[in-house]
C-alpha cells in the first residue's frame, strides 16, 4: 500500500516560530524535500504578512515550487481573498481551516461556523469559474475536530455536520485535524468511522496529527489500520497554531517515514535524503529546535527501507 507523507512544515512549521526564515532559504529546502521524494508540499498560507510575516512569501514559493516536476503545491486559504491569491499564483491544492471549536475559529480566523462555510461556498463558487484542467483540488481542514484548549472536548456529531456542510458547499474532501493533541487511537477510530458514514471514504482521505501529547505516532497507526492513505507531517516536528495555546509539535516527518518504510508501506521517499533535507532546515534555523527519534539515533543496523 502507498501513503502519501504532505509535507506541512514549510506553512504549518514556520508560522508557529518566531523566526522568519528566508525566502531563498525556504526555496532550497522545498527542493531538497522534493528531490528525496516527497510528493506534496504545503508551502505557505495566503494570510496577511502583517498578521504571520512568516508566510509573506507564500506567492513567490508557490511560484518556485511549480517548477518541480510532479510535486503538487499546496497551500492554506483562510477566506476567499486568500483563495482568489492562491489561484492567481497557481497552487494545486487549497485547503481552507474550518475549526470544529467556534471559539477556536472566532480566535483563528475571525470567523463563526457559518461565515466560515460562506467563505467556502464562495471559494468553490471561484474554483467552478475556471477550466477544468485548471481547477485546484479544494479540501476543508476540519481543524479542532479531537478536542480544543479552548473549549475543550469538541461533540463528534459536530465534525460530522460540519464534514457535510463542507461537502455540500462544493469541497472535494475534508481532512481531520488535531490541532491541539488530542486525539487517542480509539478517537481516530471512531471519528473516521463516523464521517466516513457521513460523507464516503473517498472524500476523507488524509489525517493532520500532532505529537503534543506523545501519541502522534499512535494515531498515525489507528488511521493506517481503517485505511487512511495521507497523513501530514513536520519536518524536524515543527509546528502548531499560534491561535491554540498549548498546540505544538507536528508528527516528525522522518519518524513516520521511518516507520511507514519498516511496515513495508510505500513512501516514495528516500530517507537519507530527507535527513539531508532536514540538515538544511538546521542550518537556516540554527536557534530553533528541531525533533525527532529516527534522526537522532540514526537507522537500524542494515535496515533496508521499502521506498
Amino acid at each position: 500500500m502507498k501513503v502519501l507523507v504532505s509535507e506541512v512544515g514549510p506553512r504549518d512549521g514556520l508560522q508557529s516560530i518566531s523566526t522568519i526564515m528566508p525566502t531563498e532559504a525556504k526555496k532550497r529546502w522545498i527542493t531538497a524535500l522534493a528531490d528525496a521524494g516527497v510528493q506534496e508540499i504545503e508551502v505557505g498560507s495566503f494570510v496577511p504578512a502583517k498578521l504571520l510575516p512568516q508566510l509573506g512569501d507564500t506567492a513567490e514559493l508557490v511560484a518556485h515550487a511549480r517548477r518541480i516536476p510532479g510535486l503538487t503545491v499546496a497551500v492554506l486559504v483562510p477566506n476567499m481573498k486568500g483563495a482568489e491569491a492562491a489561484v492567481a499564483a497557481g497552487a494545486h491544492k487549497l485547503t481552507i481551516p474550518v475549526s470544529c471549536s467556534e471559539t477556536h475559529s472566532l480566535r483563528n480566523v475571525r470567523r463563526s461556523h457559518a461565515q466560515m462555510l460562506d467563505e467556502a461556498r464562495c471559494i468553490s463558487e471561484l474554483i467552478r469559474t475556471l477550466p477544468a484542467a485548471q481547477r485546484p483540488h479544494f479540501e476543508g481542514g476540519l481543524s479542532t475536530a479531537f478536542g480544543c484548549t479552548l473549549e475543550g472536548a469538541v461533540p463528534e456529531r459536530r465534525v460530522v455536520e460540519l464534514a457535510e456542510a463542507l461537502i455540500a458547499c462544493g469541497c472535494d474532501e475534508v481532512g481531520l485535524s488535531d490541532t491541539s493533541g488530542y486525539a487517542d487511537p480509539a478517537q481516530v477510530r471512531r471519528l473516521l468511522r463516523a464521517v466516513w458514514g457521513a460523507v464516503g471514504r473517498d472524500r476523507l482521505t488524509g489525517l493532520h496529527l500532532h505529537n503534543t501529547r506523545g501519541l502522534g505516532l499512535a494515531n498515525a497507526l489507528a488511521a493506517l489500520d481503517l485505511g487512511i492513505s495521507t497523513l501530514d507531517a513536520s519536518q524536524g516536528g515543527l509546528g502548531g497554531c499560534p491561535f491554540a495555546p498549548g498546540a505544538s509539535g507536528n508528527i516528525v516527518t522522518e519518524d513516520l517515514v521511518f516507520m511507514l518504510q519498516a511496515m513495508g508501506f510505500e513512501t516514495g521517499i528516500d530517507f537519507q535524503s530527507l535527513l539531508a533535507a532536514r540538515a538544511l532546515l538546521a542550518a537556516a534555523l540554527p536557534n530553533e529546535p528541531l525533533y525527532g527519534m529516527v534522526p537522532l539515533a540514526g537507522l537500524p543496523l542494515n535496515f533496508e527501507p521499502t521506498s
